[in-house]
């Protein structure tokens, strides 16, 4: 029998599960991130690990909700309101591959954003995806945003589709410039979907 997801805010024990499906929604970037931070010899999932476990910043357990199958976790949702304004005056200063991404967060200051949206693949086609955007959706209502935002990579089209079937629609575009060995190409989309007039 097929056991209901429940779920919850993280807690910072959730922070090495957290680490993996950050690195699962951004298809091996936070894991080459994360590998430009540490020592000689350091996992980066632990590097990963102790950035979930903080207690400020985006990436934290605190912004955390996670989906539970019988004890395990099955997926999670990481997202907060952007800055409004939106500071870009240190985009220059940033790598060259995260450039893009702060120019798009950029264009919608204020917004609630979904920063991490993944499961695990045991886990997929249960509605896990669907469930934690309507957490998404409810919790930009409770922290008065007027607008959703998510950013997805042109070439993960299940992705795409699966925002734009909850409503999500196309705002902006920008050339990816992806991590070494990445084996994509293409852009990364800014996906928004109002929360204003909406019950």
């Amino acid at each position: 029998m097929e056991i209901a997801p429940s779920f919850r805010p993280a807690v910072k024990g959730d922070a090495a599960a957290l680490a993996v499906l950050v690195d699962i929604a951004g298809e091996g970037a936070p894991n080459y991130m994360w590998s430009t931070l540490g020592q000689p010899g350091q996992s980066t999932l632990e590097i990963g690990r102790d950035r979930a476990r903080r207690e400020e910043g985006g990436f934290s357990y605190r912004n955390a909700t996670v989906a539970d199958i019988g004890g395990e976790i099955a997926g999670g949702l990481v997202g907060y309101r952007l800055d409004d304004p939106y500071d870009l005056s240190i985009v220059e200063e940033l790598s060259e591959w995260l450039r893009p991404l702060v120019r798009l967060e950029g264009r919608v200051p204020g917004s609630w954003y979904i920063n991490v949206l993944a499961s695990f693949p045991e886990f997929r086609r249960q509605g896990i995806a669907a469930k934690l955007l309507a957490i998404a959706e409810k919790k930009g209502r409770e922290e008065g945003a007027s607008l959703l935002s998510v950013i997805v990579g042109s070439w993960n089209e299940a992705a795409v589709r699966l925002y734009a079937n909850a409503g999500y629609s196309v705002l902006a575009r920008e050339p990816a410039i992806l991590f070494p060995g990445c084996p994509h190409e293409g852009d990364w989309v800014l996906m928004v979907r109002s929360l204003d007039g909406s019950s």
